[in-house]
């Protein structure tokens, strides 16, 4: 019974939180992979763009609940997401045609466009709590839990309890349906194979006769999509302020680029991994340790390699030292 309740501990605080974190993860990197892929230069906005399609979505899913409209045992932010990706998809594309097509003609480095997003970036910040504001905002309604702790105690006769919101569930169920439809867009579609053409070959793909202006559209209101859908994902597991997607841009970037800057599969793979690393790393296992070993040599202290005021310093790590040995990522990057 103690390993059952060891196994249960890590999976209540390790395994399912961090699966729904990678899951967040892994869509936001997916958007700053496409980015780089198409475009080539790293879109420090990215997480700026996730608060804004975020706060888009919780407006929206104030005014269907002022109307009475909801989804029941589901988040009524499900509702107003497309429209959030509608609108984030057309702040994208006024952006795009504002600010980036202008370096894109001038042909500038790829440094200065990562500037240039850097000031995008503040401008989206700002404007995000302008419309929203910075207090943190919870916006999940319907069901909390789809397993409670104290029924799944009863159930069992176990001393831990499993503790499963609906969030969590919500959050990878969405993310495994967006990644198969990406990857279906991409491989069977005439504009996602173009997609891929420019990314792998630009001159070769401008000679084949793609349209690079369209393939740029695309890849900028993809991007919008999987940065709205990461950021309420996010936000309905957690909780909403716009100063918290400003940090999320080192685990995304981290993500992308241990898994390979430019590779779809590298973006999900680095998500879940460094994921998994933060929550492991500032895990006080002094409970699951309680429960394996025997009596009298359970642990005095928490177990706890770092706090988890340094979770972000973990992903940070990782990067450095995926950069200083692999620096292509864990799957060769460079290529949607």
């Amino acid at each position: 019974m103690d390993l059952v309740n060891a196994l249960v501990a890590l999976a209540n605080f390790v395994l399912i939180p961090a699966t729904a974190y990678g899951a967040q993860l892994a869509l936001g990197a997916l958007g700053v992979t496409l980015i780089y892929g198409i475009l080539r230069f790293s879109n420090f906005a990215h997480g700026d763009t996730m608060a804004l399609g975020t706060a888009f979505t919780i407006l929206l899913t104030w005014g269907l609940q002022g109307l009475g409209i909801s989804l029941g045992p589901l988040p009524t932010a499900l509702l107003a997401l497309p429209f959030a990706i509608a609108l984030t998809g057309l702040v994208m594309l006024a952006t795009d045609r504002s600010v980036y097509r202008f370096y894109r003609k001038k042909k500038a480095a790829p440094v200065i466009l990562v500037i240039v997003s850097m000031g995008v970036m503040f401008v989206m910040n700002g404007i995000t709590r302008f419309l929203i504001g910075v207090d943190e905002i919870r916006f999940a309604d319907g069901e909390r839990f789809l397993i409670n702790a104290r029924a799944f105690k009863e159930a069992t006769g176990l001393e831990e309890g499993l503790a499963l919101r609906s969030t969590q569930v919500l959050t990878v169920v969405t993310a495994v349906a967006v990644v198969a439809l990406l990857f279906w867009f991409l491989n069977n579609t005439r504009t996602g194979k173009s997609m891929r053409a420019f990314s792998d070959n630009e001159d070769l793909a401008l000679l084949s006769g793609i349209n690079p202006e369209r393939v740029v559209m695309y890849a900028w209101l993809i991007a919008g999509a999987l940065a709205t859908t990461a950021g309420v994902l996010y936000g309905l597991d957690k909780s909403f302020k716009a100063f918290t997607y400003f940090q999320l841009l080192l685990p995304i970037f981290a993500s992308a680029i241990v898994g390979g800057l430019g590779s779809p599969l590298g973006a999900i793979a680095g998500g879940f991994l460094i994921a998994y690393s933060e929550v492991a790393f500032t895990y006080a296992f002094k409970k699951v340790l309680t429960y394996l070993l025997p009596d009298g040599m359970a642990p005095e202290g928490l177990v706890q390699l770092l706090s988890t005021d340094y979770k972000f310093a973990v992903s940070f790590a990782i990067l450095i030292i995926v950069l200083l040995f692999k620096p292509t990522g864990l799957f060769k990057g460079k290529a949607v």
